[in-house]
């Protein structure tokens, strides 16, 4: 079946114009087009350009999606998210309203331990009914591609129980899904002193299996002070790769510890947090091209410093944002409030902000030569805003202006 969008008010294509990613001054290249049309066949653009160049007797038989007075602008992509997980932490968030800290309460056994306990005890089939909720929330709100780590499991079978359910989740669900494996999320309570060893069952079990059955694209290590130093990230990370699986790295969250420079030297796809990246890491970064996603609803929800994007944007990295939706220290989906949370705190402009949000954040996920941006030969995902221009989405916030979404060619029903 072919789509044609006709009378856009304003079409924001953030092209690509022929790289992966966007850096520096692109970044606010949004290739804006007035009264403009797209045309779709099957799940594919195939033109696009302004209202007076279209032939309408060219349509033939398309379904034709009347546009007028919307903005109309990629699919979000939120390069990474822990939204498969059982189990609530609101009372975490109490404690933490009267001042306890995030690492005060994982001492205490709450935090990723919390949320561990919770996945163990459920089935796979119920970590996908809870997953499918949040999946068509977000859908609602404009995201058309997810990223989904592991982490919550903490051992073999957990982990696997978790990969299976996110594998099958993209094969259910009308939304793009990518996998990413995560069991050096944390260590186990039961290995709490035995640390090594769950490294090695990592390497030695988890990966080959993971691998070998093809249950994720990407390998992610927290590297952080009492989670995953560099050294035992660094194994991990090359045994993924030997396994097929791409290196990512949760770098810099809550104290400087190197991961920014480890995700340079292992070629990482993204490295992601960055709160406490120091000016070798962002050269490292640079020099590497490696994609900063940065997470600003965990600095706005934890009360945390915010990730330096300005030296990041200037200095040449490619920033993506992400929501980092998970139950300790994000519990938001809304990529536009990424957004504004981007503009207002870390001085990104509305433009950075939704390229972050688009291309760059499908190049976090290997995705940017098909999705992210609307150009002819992409695939056809896009949103549809009640706004009166793309300034609005970050700037009128707390409302979701998604009016419709098109996923592969298909408007989605509510």
């Amino acid at each position: 079946m072919n789509l044609a969008l006709i009378n856009i008010k304003q079409l924001v294509t953030v092209p690509s114009d022929g790289k992966r990613v966007k850096t520096g001054a692109g970044m606010s290249s949004l290739g804006l087009i007035e009264n403009a049309a797209v045309l779709i066949e099957a799940d594919k653009i195939t033109w696009i350009g302004r209202m007076e160049e279209l032939s309408m007797s060219s349509l033939g038989e398309a379904d034709v999606l009347d546009c007028l007075d919307r903005v109309v602008m990629p699919g979000f992509v939120d390069s990474h998210t822990h939204l498969l997980f059982a189990g609530s932490r609101d009372d975490e968030f109490a404690l933490r309203s009267t001042g306890a800290s995030y690492r005060e309460i994982a001492d205490k056994g709450g935090g990723i331990l919390n949320t561990v306990k919770h996945v163990r005890e459920a089935s796979k089939k119920d970590l996908k009914k809870y997953a499918r909720g949040r999946i068509g929330a977000m859908l609602r709100h404009g995201t058309t591609t997810a990223e989904i780590k592991s982490g919550y499991g903490l051992d073999a079978e957990n982990e696997i129980k978790m990969l299976e359910a996110i594998r099958e989740l993209g094969h259910e669900e009308v939304m793009t899904v990518v996998s990413t494996f995560m069991g050096a999320h944390a260590v186990p309570p039961e290995l709490q002193a035995r640390r090594k060893e769950y490294v090695g069952a990592i390497l030695n079990n988890m990966i080959p299996y993971v691998g070998s059955k093809k249950l994720a694209e990407f390998c992610d290590v927290f590297c952080e002070k009492g989670y995953f130093g560099v050294d035992d990230c660094r194994s991990i990370l090359e045994q993924g790769k030997q396994f097929g699986l791409l290196p990512k790295v949760h770098a810099e969250e809550l104290s400087h510890t190197g991961g920014a420079e480890l995700a340079a030297e292992v070629n990482a796809v993204s490295a992601d947090h960055l709160e406490h990246v120091t000016a070798a890491g962002i050269a490292a970064l640079a020099s590497k091209e490696v994609v900063a996603t940065l997470l600003p609803g965990v600095s706005f929800f934890l009360n945390h410093p915010y990730a330096p994007a300005r030296k990041l944007i200037d200095a040449g990295v490619p920033v993506a944002l992400a929501s980092d939706f998970n139950p300790g220290s994000s519990m938001s989906y809304s990529m536009p409030l990424m957004m504004t949370i981007a503009c207002t705190q870390m001085r990104m402009s509305p433009e950075e902000a939704i390229t972050a949000s688009t291309l760059n954040a499908a190049a976090a996920l290997n995705l940017s030569g098909e999705r992210g941006s609307i150009e002819v030969g992409k695939k056809a995902d896009a949103v549809i805003l009640n706004i009166p221009n793309y300034r609005y989405l970050p700037y009128h916030f707390g409302e979701n202006h998604v009016e419709k979404v098109v996923k592969n060619g298909v408007v989605l029903e509510w």
